[in-house]
């Protein structure tokens, strides 16, 4: 199967705040969706929106293992069913926030008097003037501050020690949208159907005319990205700006990335390998048991398995050039976002490394130096230890080997820009060569538009392929399928056609029709 994918390069977001902007005036800002943001920004470390989303002991989202099988945390389905009516594991407004705006009208209306007036805040639930106390970036900068690191769930594993250390080395910015997770969490609890996942791109949505508004979704996702709309009463999410990429173009918050950190293309899994790769014991086992799901485009077999199942040639040689595929399976610089909760999430994430050179310009080293910065990632295993939290499981290892490919990338062209002749040995240090760190910068500091996004257009089968259930306006006799003159003759054209009567292959043409009386062939004729 084919999925359309994303990367973020987490050394690259400035936390602006651009991408949530423009996907909340294109997507959420309708009545019901004040408090709701698809695309949201996070400062690490910090609590995340809403606030301590990643404490799945408290919202029982995603999956756990119970004898070697794969269930939802929030219960087998009999436990959903007897809450469908009462569910405590919800978030309450108070861990998003309550919505606000302004009352500018005082601002023109305020009597003379010796104070400025101001535009007071008013909340958009009751109407009633609020003090703000939260909002959805309310950590935003003050990762380093003791009252919003004391809470955030990850540094909680983490020791007092190492915690302390850690508030002082760095910051970064976390961008984060529904994951379109292989393995949905979300789709498996919805009671009525409606979440579904997309069998030509992978997308996850949810039906509106099917959600009943259980909210066993909201509870269901561990990332808590499915919103509950209190005015309609219906499920909202991210939708991937699936009319964008139907028409080939990115989603809003990849257009509009002041630091052009995302990337967008297709990904090619093999299905059949999902659940097992959800379902090994060890939770540090699930980063490469993702990974062993994804299938080399330019293999001759994968190509032909391909074409078999339907997936169209423009799809498959977009595949090929995809940037997602590159950054996730053939250099290994992106890491997904909490493998552990077992979803299969298809959003990833390139580490930040900045934070890391920074400290050692800081210290009177050489940042850009290859020794200095393979020291720095091996010995800085306080960063290490929250990004290994964050993106595989707690297993540091393929987060420093993700860093070190970086590392050797910046090495590597330092040398190349001083004019200097490149030392192999950097890029060998870490299992590439020359041409593949070139191919890497290339990719991740200055890809042009088509090379960041590589997004077929809509998915289309092939003919004769299981997929093509042909159309109904291909066969002969079928709906729109009548001659040029079965509906209209010109007065003294002569007589009419025998089919331009009213009954018309089993059909009433009431183009005809002057009005007047019941056509004949519009109801059945009795029968004695």
């Amino acid at each position: 199967m084919a999925q359309v994918a994303m990367v973020m390069n987490l050394d690259k977001c400035i936390g602006c705040h651009t991408c949530s902007v423009t996907c909340k005036q294109t997507w959420t800002n309708r009545q019901g969706t004040e408090y709701v943001w698809f695309n949201n920004v996070e400062t690490r470390p910090g609590q995340g929106y809403p606030r301590r989303y990643e404490d799945q002991e408290t919202w029982r989202g995603g999956w756990e293992l119970r004898r070697g099988k794969l269930v939802p945390r929030s219960g087998g389905r009999l436990r959903r069913l007897s809450r469908i009516f009462a569910n405590p594991e919800l978030p309450e407004l108070s861990d998003y926030y309550e919505p606000w705006t302004y009352d500018y009208a005082n601002l023109t209306d305020a009597p003379l008097g010796d104070d400025v007036p101001t535009a007071p805040p008013h909340s958009l639930i009751d109407g009633r003037p609020m003090a703000i106390s939260a909002g959805p970036n309310w950590d935003d900068d003050l990762g380093g501050g003791p009252e919003h690191t004391a809470k955030d769930p990850l540094l909680e594993r983490i020791s007092e020690t190492v915690r302390l250390e850690y508030q002082d080395a760095f910051m970064f910015y976390l961008p984060r949208i529904c994951e379109h997770c292989l393995n949905p969490s979300c789709v498996a609890v919805c009671p009525s159907g409606a979440m579904y996942k997309r069998v030509e791109d992978g997308i996850v949505l949810v039906d509106q005319d099917r959600c009943r508004g259980w909210r066993m979704c909201v509870s269901g996702c561990p990332y808590k990205k499915v919103y509950f709309n209190h005015s309609s009463g219906k499920a909202e999410k991210c939708t991937f700006c699936y009319p964008r990429i139907e028409a080939g173009e990115p989603t809003v918050c990849s257009e509009t990335c002041v630091g052009r950190l995302r990337y967008l293309g297709v990904i090619l899994y093999d299905a059949d390998r999902v659940d097992r790769a959800a379902a090994v014991p060890d939770e540090k086992d699930l980063y490469e048991a993702q990974l062993e799901c994804f299938l080399d485009p330019r293999d001759p077999e994968v190509i032909r398995a391909a074409e078999a199942s339907g997936i169209p040639h423009d799809w498959l040689t977009a595949a090929r050039r995809s940037p997602v595929h590159a950054l996730i399976s053939q250099y290994r610089v992106a890491l997904p976002l909490h493998p552990e909760y077992r979803t299969m999430p298809m959003v990833w994430y390139v580490p930040p490394l900045s934070p890391i050179v920074d400290a050692l310009s800081k210290g009177g080293h050489d940042g850009e130096d290859a020794g200095n910065l393979f020291g720095a990632i091996d010995t800085l295993r306080i960063p290490l230890s929250y990004l290994a939290e964050l993106f595989t499981a707690g297993d540091v290892e393929p987060v420093a080997a993700a860093l070190r490919r970086l590392g050797a990338m910046r090495a590597h062209m330092r040398h190349h820009n001083l004019g200097e002749e490149p030392d192999p040995d950097i890029a060998a240090s870490v299992g590439m060569d020359p041409t593949a760190i070139e191919a890497m910068y290339r990719l991740l500091a200055l890809a042009k538009y088509d090379e960041r996004y590589v997004i077929p257009t809509s998915y289309v089968a092939e003919p004769g392929s299981p997929l093509d259930t042909g159309c109904s306006l291909d066969g002969d006799g079928g709906p729109g399928m009548y001659e040029a003159d079965a509906f209209h003759t010109a007065p003294g054209a002569g007589p009419e056609p025998e089919h331009a009567g009213l009954a018309l292959r089993g059909r009433v043409n009431l183009l005809n029709w002057d009005g007047a009386g019941r056509p004949d062939g519009l109801f059945p004729e009795a029968t004695a």
